[in-house]
This record gives C-alpha cells, sequence and structure tokens, in this order.
C-alpha cells in the first residue's frame, strides 16, 4: 500500500492476500475468481477497512478467509439478509456476498430475491459449479434436469432454476454472467458490479473438479468458446463466433442467431446491446439462451438504474424526526392514547 501527498491511498493485489493457506481443492474454480477479485478491488477505489464480505455455507462461502478485508461467515443461506443489515447500519461500506447456487437458491432463495428487489446497494458473487460440493455431490437448484449424482442416482427430475432469470424477475437492477477461467472478463465485469448503484448480482459459471468437474466445458473449451458464448458490451453489436460472422437479430420478439454475409444479412442488421434501459425485454430473451440453438450470453446484461433502499429509508427517518412533536422516550410514552390511573379502589 503507498500514500502521496494528497492522502490517497493505492492499493495493489498483495495488500488483500492473506498468510493463511486456501483451502478448495486443486483446481476449483473459485481460486481464479479469488485472484481475480483481488486485482479488481485496487481499482475501485475504496479503502480496505471499508470492504467487508459476506458468505452464508458452502465451498464458495469460505471466501472471506482468504481476502484481506473485514468478513463474515454466516449461516446457511443468511448472507443476504446480514449483509443487508450491514450495509444498512453503515452505507459507507462497500459490501459483497459470495455466496453458491445451492446456499443462495435453495434455503436462501427467499433472501436473493428479496435482497434484490429492495435494491439494496450490495455486490453480490454467486459461484454456479450445478452441485453441492462441501457436502458432497448432491444435486443443486441449478444442476440440469436428468443429472446423475449422489441424491439423484437416476437422474434428477426437477426444472433448473436459471439465475438471471430469477434476478429479472426480482426486478433486478444489474446482472451479470462471467467464466473463472476468464480473468480478464471476470475483472471487468467485477469492477463494474463494484461501481454499480443498487444490487448487483453476477453469476460466475465454476468449475468442481472434484463434483462436477467440466460441467462447463461446452462452452469454456477452447475449441468451442467462441462459437458457444457471445460477450455483451454494452452499445456494440451482439457478434460472436471465432471468425466474428456470427450474430443475434431480433424478429417477432424472437432473438435469431444469423451469419453475417448470408442471405442478405450485414453487420448494420445485429442487434446492439442496450444494458442500460429498463425497459428492454431482450435482458431476459439474453439470460434464457441456451446451447445448442444459442451461445450463452456472457459480461453484463442489464444494469440499469433505480431507487436504493437504504437511501430512500435514511431520507424517510429524516423527514419523520423533522416532522415528530416528539422529541424523546418520555414524550412518546406519554404521546397518543393513554389512561391516567389516579387511584385504586
Amino acid at each position: 500500500m503507498d500514500q502521496d501527498t494528497n492522502n490517497r491511498v493505492y492499493l495493489t493485489p498483495e495488500d488483500f492476500k492473506v498468510d493463511e493457506p486456501v483451502k478448495w481443492c486443486a483446481g476449483c474454480g473459485s481460486h481464479a475468481v479469488l485472484a481475480t477479485v483481488r486485482n479488481a478491488l485496487p481499482e475501485t477505489g475504496i479503502k480496505k477497512e471499508n470492504i467487508v464480505f459476506v458468505s452464508g455455507i458452502g465451498c464458495s462461502s469460505r471466501f472471506p478467509y482468504y481476502i484481506n478485508t473485514y468478513g463474515f461467515h454466516s449461516l446457511h443461506g443468511r448472507a443476504a439478509p446480514l449483509a443487508a443489515g450491514i450495509k444498512i447500519a453503515n452505507p459507507d461500506l462497500d459490501v459483497w456476498i459470495v455466496t453458491g447456487d445451492g446456499d443462495s437458491m435453495a434455503i436462501g432463495g427467499n433472501h436473493f430475491i428479496h435482497i434484490i428487489r429492495r435494491n439494496i446497494n450490495v455486490n453480490m458473487l454467486l459461484f454456479n459449479n450445478k452441485i453441492y460440493g462441501l457436502t458432497k455431490g448432491q444435486y443443486s437448484p441449478t444442476t440440469p434436469k436428468g443429472s446423475i449424482t449422489k441424491t439423484s442416482p437416476e437422474g434428477t427430475i426437477e426444472n433448473p432454476f436459471r439465475p438471471g432469470e430469477l434476478v429479472m424477475g426480482s426486478q433486478g437492477t444489474f446482472f451479470a454472467r462471467v467464466v473463472d477461467t476468464e480473468p480478464k472478463m471476470m475483472k471487468e465485469v467485477f469492477i463494474e458490479a463494484a461501481k454499480h448503484i443498487g444490487t448487483s448480482v453476477v453469476e460466475v459459471l465454476s468449475n468442481c473438479v472434484i463434483f462436477n468437474n467440466q460441467v462447463h466445458s461446452e462452452i469454456t473449451g477452447k475449441e468451442v468458446r467462441d462459437d458457444h458464448q457471445i460477450y455483451l458490451v454494452h452499445g456494440q453489436p451482439m457478434i460472436f463466433g471465432k471468425n466474428r460472422d456470427k450474430g443475434l437479430i431480433m424478429r417477432n420478439n424472437h432473438l435469431y442467431v444469423v451469419k453475417i454475409g448470408e442471405n442478405g444479412i450485414t453487420e448494420k442488421d445485429i442487434l446492439i446491446h442496450d444494458a442500460h434501459d429498463p425497459r428492454n425485454s431482450t435482458h431476459y430473451n439474453l439470460v434464457r439462451m441456451t446451447l445448442p440453438h444459442f451461445p450463452v450470453a456472457m459480461g453484463i446484461i442489464r444494469s440499469v438504474r433505480s431507487t436504493v433502499y437504504e437511501n430512500m429509508l435514511y431520507e424517510q427517518v429524516k423527514k419523520a424526526r423533522e416532522n415528530t412533536s416528539v422529541k424523546n422516550m418520555d414524550e412518546l410514552l406519554k404521546s397518543g392514547n393513554v389512561f391516567h390511573i389516579n387511584g385504586t379502589e
């Protein structure tokens, strides 16, 4: 950490490292996410003592032990309400939630949707390896239908959640998706998530090397990633492919993949990504795209402005204090409808 004559503090990734060993399995995608968060935090301009990481239970939830900031390792599924309480009590803090697909979407599902709809100014990193890793390989709410796991030996028969759909349905203001094999992508998105005013949710497609190895290989493999991913940038055309010759168009409110140069299609026909328009129904279509008919949308899919819960709460409290005639506890106890007892019979 360096400090200049203007008392500005410049942090480096080394400032966020801890001396304790990181106890994730070798090959776990969480290592890459941790390294990228350490690289991204210095660029947010937030002082280390103003950063808090809150987690629930699961492999991802050991994150607060591995980063040199304040941290709170909470209960299963309860990271969101605790993070909300921290932010409301001290709005100056930069609060991050680290959770997994099981922690946030099963036991924590109720808290997940409500912190998003309230739009509390926190950042959520949702590690999605589509399995319960810490408890040894049971299927999770995002496990693909038909998967053979410890708790679905005949194949799971449940329809999986798509985290992005839940965020959109909860009136979320920021949703992005990244993969643990792309540190540049992760860093760019993490920094933008930190800048967002409101609840930011970043789904990190991460690999569980022990219980669900290569679960994302169909979009992360070197031979397929260019054709099976589309990295979205606000204001840029939705173009992808190894030769940058494929794109997305909209017809009759449906997305279609087209090839530039065929059937008269030119780059001018390709949709321009608008992440900032809250009325843009394309956001919902983008989070639903799956192989084999579509590439998987990566990057910042939605980033819109809305009211922020704690700002409005503090404004309400301020107005209530200004308008009340009650100035102390004694006046409060004697206000309203009260009975005066002058004696006993």
